[in-house]
């Protein structure tokens, strides 16, 4: 017995790779906006001394 047409799911690779490729054809190789870019490319900010803090209590056998 074969499952209800309802029970098929329809491939959405087709639809993906369209939008893909529309948004690469509009943006081209600009990509999005340059102000995007710029906070996309900024080093994080890391506060290096909480994770050393958050190891040393977890050897220490502190649990949150």
């Amino acid at each position: 017995m074969s499952r209800p047409a309802a029970d098929r799911r329809t491939s959405s690779e087709g639809s993906r790779l369209k939008r893909f490729v529309e948004i690469e054809r509009t943006q081209g190789s600009e990509g999005s906006h340059p102000a995007a870019r710029a906070l996309h490319e900024r080093p994080a900010e890391r506060d290096d001394g909480t994770k050393v803090r958050e190891y040393a209590r977890i050897e220490r056998g502190r649990t949150a």
